[in-house]
């Protein structure tokens, strides 16, 4: 497996080793030893899938009591991920990172605690499979807005986005919750 730190180090993109023949393939995409080795130490308590239609896109989401550290892949399509510093105390603040995740290339995408996390789907569909540090917990769930001009963040987009209504709804950077 490689561990590939992103341009906010502690976002981590992980690529799993594939060992394929004309059967099919194996991989591991998650291992305690290989990833505490790395600094990711996620206590997984909870595994999530969602399946969404080209140009959903889903975020900027985060629970301010409850934090999730998430292990993010695509076992369908292929998404951009994005994660957004939300530490105040971090030199990354208000920053962001975006990979392509795809069921084609099987990179997974960590993102610790005190992150917002979104995606943008980009194939005809996309099945999003993630695992989570905490639970889901509804009371404590954040949302900052998608299209942020603080964040800036660069989506893919080939017009307006799908979103849910909460999604549409969501905060500016400088008006939200965040990390102490």
């Amino acid at each position: 497996m490689k561990f590939i730190p992103l341009s906010i180090p502690d976002v981590v993109l992980v690529e799993p080793d594939l060992f394929g023949d004309q059967r099919g393939f194996f991989m591991e995409i998650w291992r305690r030893d290989l990833f505490s080795a790395h600094g990711i130490d996620g206590d997984f308590v909870q595994d999530n899938h969602s399946r969404s239609c080209r140009s959903t896109l889903r975020g900027l989401h985060y629970q301010i009591k409850c934090c999730q550290g998430k292990l993010v892949r695509v076992t369908q399509g292929e998404v951009f991920d994005v994660a957004v510093d939300l530490r105040r105390g971090s030199p990354f603040f208000g920053q962001w990172v975006g990979e392509r995740l795809s069921a084609e290339n099987n990179r997974q995408m960590w993102i610790p605690e005190g992150f917002a996390h979104g995606f943008l789907v980009l194939s005809p569909s996309a099945d999003f499979v993630y695992k989570t540090t905490d639970y889901f917990a509804p009371e404590h769930e954040r949302t900052i807005a998608w299209n942020d001009p603080e964040i800036n963040i660069q989506w893919p987009l080939a017009g307006a986005p799908l979103l849910s209504a909460k999604d549409q709804s969501g905060m500016a950077l400088r008006d939200a919750e965040v990390f102490d």
